[in-house]
């Protein structure tokens, strides 16, 4: 690899793919990957993801439009742009009779790597199957089996790795010694493109978030800027009594009674300030004990974005 690294890891210009039957699945897609982030692909089933990752691949022929892999066009320079990505995809296609050893090996070998700069051992134990080393493919669980094919996207050491559901079926402690080896392999330079169904995980891993749907990206920004994008707030007040009645005046301004000695409220922080609604509860004679208040979260921003086919496209 030379000195002169690309500013994006990897850079998508109108991207169209248009099936038989006349189905478009990406329409004109824009995007770019910043080097040396986690960045998340998001978006419900049949929004596009699976086809942009397998043009990515080489295993789909676009359409039209543009894509780069660390600087190499997917169609005029396709063998440099297949060594700069590696993929996990959801299926766990692993040979049954083939040890993890072997997997790794034969797979370094369909890359070209040569035997000394092989680091089936070094991987294997990243991956937490050390002692599994020498076992059948067909005995590991699910969860070793995904860390398996994490491992084997990356014996050729490429600077891009692709995660599409890495998580998906596998139980919560597996998922976070997933996230703990994505987060290293991230700090030591390798550029991760993550597609997911768990928005805590794009949530948690993800520097920079894109938003596909329909084929088309309606948000693309750091994980950061969409969490502040959707102006709702909740706040919930504990009472020192219980409340028989709601009075009039807080049901105007949007308090709900959802518990006897409970109050919330939804509101719009820039429209209306927190104060203004507290004076209002105090203004009826009430005593708050305690006060929480709940942010906007991922899935919010997910849910509104996919549901508004209305919302303006992402500059």
């Amino acid at each position: 690899m030379t000195n002169d690294l690309p500013s994006y890891a990897v850079e998508i210009s109108g991207l169209i793919k248009t099936y038989r039957g006349g189905k478009q699945a990406l329409k004109a897609v824009d995007l770019q990957i910043p080097r040396g982030c986690i960045f998340g692909l998001l978006g419900p089933n049949g929004a596009g993801k699976s086809t942009l990752i397998n043009i990515l691949a080489g295993l789909v022929v676009k359409t039209g439009g543009m894509a780069k892999i660390w600087g190499h066009d997917v169609v005029e320079s396709s063998r440099m742009a297949r060594a700069a990505i590696g993929v996990v995809p959801q299926e766990l296609n692993l040979d049954a009779f083939f040890t993890p050893r072997e997997l790794l090996e034969l797979q370094a070998g369909l890359y070209g790597v040569p035997q000394r700069e092989r680091r089936t051992d070094e991987l294997l134990a990243a991956v937490g199957l050390t002692d599994k080393a020498d076992a059948y493919a067909r005995t590991l669980s699910g969860g070793m089996r995904r860390r398996l094919m994490v491992a084997k996207a990356m014996v050729h050491k490429p600077p891009v790795l692709v995660l599409d559901e890495p998580t998906a079926g596998v139980d919560v402690e597996l998922r976070k010694s997933l996230w703990d080896y994505v987060r290293k392999l991230n700090k030591d330079g390798v550029t991760v493109l993550l597609t997911t169904h768990y928005l805590e995980e794009a949530q948690e891993l993800c520097d920079r978030i894109a938003i596909i749907n329909h084929g088309e990206i309606v948000a693309n920004d750091t994980t950061e800027n969409l969490l502040r994008r959707i102006d709702n707030k909740k706040m919930t007040i504990t009472l020192d009594n219980d409340l028989a009645v709601l009075p009039d005046n807080l049901r105007q301004q949007g308090w709900e009674q959802c518990a006897p000695h409970r109050l919330c409220v939804a509101y719009r922080p820039s429209q209306v300030a927190a104060g203004s609604l507290l004076r209002a509860v105090q203004m009826n004679g009430l005593t708050i004990l305690d006060l929480v208040t709940e942010e906007t979260d991922l899935e919010d921003i997910f849910l509104q974005l996919t549901r508004r086919s209305d919302f303006p496209k992402a500059s």
